[in-house]
């Protein structure tokens, strides 16, 4: 290894340079691998400068200059009531855009601008969109064509800028919206960002686990997170290792994957043993409360997540809407916090674990709250260049062609 940190594929080691490369030849997704010999913790209460030789970004001046650690709350009256006194909240609704995908973005832009990428195309449910359109300030040269299904178009929040192209997909699913990106990217000679298989957003999505592993008074042996694509656990998981690796943690946590019983194929899966999502499994059309997790298709990324949390000795839940409420109402009467539905859901599964008997009473806990609700009504559609697609046959075409330009849009699927 000559640099500090290289690119990889997972299932070959064949090794990539510079160009952005989620997939390899042989279908493998590729990795960053760090030169941990060459790693330091450096002394810096912004936590980008502080593990920066963690993250795969060589000029670290495309990385925010202004940010700070978020808190690791000792929720000690819900821990009390739950006999669990070592119970942890780490709270992520005060980053910029309420959202922990705001880490996500802040080091995903900077690896796509150091890979060469300008113009990318991306989907989403809402959050990474919303924080990707906020960084996205700090990168005047890139672009993002977004697509989104109607049902989330509410939950996409940025003022009027001439860099984001936004289309909407008039009664699409989520993964419909996530294919149609990439053949949008192919069609015009863009890149396809690729969600969970973007090593940039991965990596991003460890500094929750970086900071915290220095926050709490010892060793985590629980982490517990609400999940679509479960890309936030992928990142802590490998920033785990990472720290077990340079002597900063004396061991592993256990993973806790919490869905909402509406929308719940991976736990499905986990619950049958299945190594992989079969057609019974997927959601066609999601729906629940927790809006940033209704991913009913995980097909592509199931058996990643599945190996990690069973290395891990974790496990998989699903909880009902009833449970999510009341995990919401309990946060926010005895801790002060006042979390979204989707980072209810994981404390939701935390207490149904804890009830169980399965997280014993003297063991670490720490539950990403991952967000907080944002003003749905701060931001409206005649304030930004929304454009809507809808369903023709096999294909999605412009509602008002007029307004597409010289946009090329593919016809038929994959």
């Amino acid at each position: 290894m000559t640099a500090r940190f290289a690119v990889r594929c997972l299932s070959c080691a064949k090794e990539f340079d510079r160009r952005y490369s989620p997939f390899c030849d042989c279908g493998g997704i590729t990795d960053v691998v760090y030169d941990l010999y060459a790693v330091s913790l450096h002394d810096s209460p912004n936590p980008y400068h502080r593990f920066r030789d963690l993250l795969p970004v060589h000029d670290t001046s495309l990385l925010p200059t202004d940010a700070t650690f978020t808190p690791l709350h000792h929720a000690r009256r819900l821990g009390g009531e739950l006999g669990r006194e070592r119970l942890y909240l780490k709270n992520e609704t005060p980053l910029p855009t309420g959202t922990t995908k705001d880490r996500m973005a802040a080091v995903s832009l900077a690896y796509l601008f150091e890979c060469g990428v300008r113009s990318f195309c991306t989907s989403s449910t809402g959050n990474s969109s919303t924080a990707y359109a906020h960084a996205l300030e700090r990168f005047p040269e890139l672009s993002m064509f977004l697509f989104t299904a109607s049902d989330f178009r509410h939950r996409v929040q940025y003022r009027q800028n001439p860099r984001i192209v936004h289309y909407v997909m008039r009664d699409a699913t989520f993964t419909e919206a996530f294919d149609h990106s990439g053949r949008f990217a192919r069609a015009n000679g863009f890149v396809s960002e690729r969600g969970f298989f973007n090593l940039g957003r991965r990596e991003g999505l460890k500094m929750a686990w970086l900071e915290a592993a220095g926050q709490a008074p010892g060793p985590i042996d629980w982490y517990v997170q609400a999940v679509s694509s479960a890309m936030g656990v992928y990142g802590t998981w490998k920033a785990a290792r990472e720290l077990f690796a340079l002597g900063r943690v004396p061991r592993l946590p256990r993973l806790l994957c919490v869905q909402q019983e509406s929308c719940a194929p991976m736990v499905r899966a986990w619950e049958e043993g299945s190594e992989t999502i079969q057609p019974r499994h997927i959601v066609r059309r999601p729906s629940g409360i927790a809006n940033a997790i209704l991913r009913g298709d995980p097909t592509r990324v199931y058996p990643i997540v599945r190996k990690m949390v069973a290395e891990s000795g974790g496990t998989l839940i699903a909880v009902s809407e009833a449970e999510i409420r009341e995990a919401r109402s309990r946060v926010e009467r005895l801790e002060g916090i006042d979390p979204c539905f989707d980072a209810s859901a994981a404390v939701a599964g935390m207490i149904r674990m804890a009830r169980d008997g399965r997280i014993a009473p003297g063991e670490t806990i720490m539950v990403n709250l991952t967000g907080a609700d944002r003003d749905l009504g701060s931001v409206v559609d005649d304030e930004r260049d929304v454009r809507w697609l809808r369903r023709q046959d096999d294909a999605w075409v412009p509602e008002a062609p007029s307004k597409e330009g010289s946009v090329v849009h593919p016809t038929g699927r994959d």
